[in-house]
């Protein structure tokens, strides 16, 4: 671990999924860079790996959908995390969900929040690609779990706060 990335482990960051649906499948990863840029109008941030296949399919689709994780969904984030890991819908097929209506991708139901996002301007930055993004919150799902604790990453690991 470098010392840029252990430093870094000590920045506290929410955790979400964020899916994307295209022509053959529906994919997913965990992510921990997902922020606020701006409320009007609302911009929102996601910063993925430049390699990956998520980044592929959000170039291609220039849509997503983002569940923000709470603190019963420790398994669906080390599930959307892992390596080779199976399609998106899979790994939601024991979880209430459903497609967001603009981006068709898939949204987690007992989310903390959940948004659909437009892709409006991309940037590469280091190994990684940054989108901002027009966003939406889908209120059927916006607090769902009032007053549960988020998913939080620290320290290199999934914690809950409280």
């Amino acid at each position: 671990m470098s010392a840029y990335t252990e430093a870094m482990s000590a920045l506290a960051t929410g955790v979400c999924v964020v899916t994307v649906h295209d022509d053959r499948d529906d994919i997913g990863s965990t992510v921990s860079a997902f922020a606020s840029v701006s409320a009007d109008p609302p911009i929102t941030m996601l910063s993925v790996i430049g390699t990956g296949y998520l980044r592929e399919v959000v170039d291609e689709r220039r849509a997503f959908a983002v569940s923000v994780l709470g603190e019963g969904h420790r398994a669906i984030a080390g599930r959307f995390a892992a390596e080779g890991r199976p399609s998106a819908r899979l790994l939601l097929a024991a979880e209430e969900h459903h497609r967001g209506e603009k981006t068709g991708a898939l949204v987690l139901d007992g989310a903390l929040a959940a948004f659909e996002c437009a892709v409006v301007q991309r940037a590469e930055v280091g190994d990684h690609v940054v989108y901002f993004a027009e966003t939406e919150v889908l209120p059927e799902v916006a607090g769902a779990r009032a007053g549960a604790s988020p998913l939080v990453r620290y320290g290199g690991r999934y914690r809950t706060l409280g």
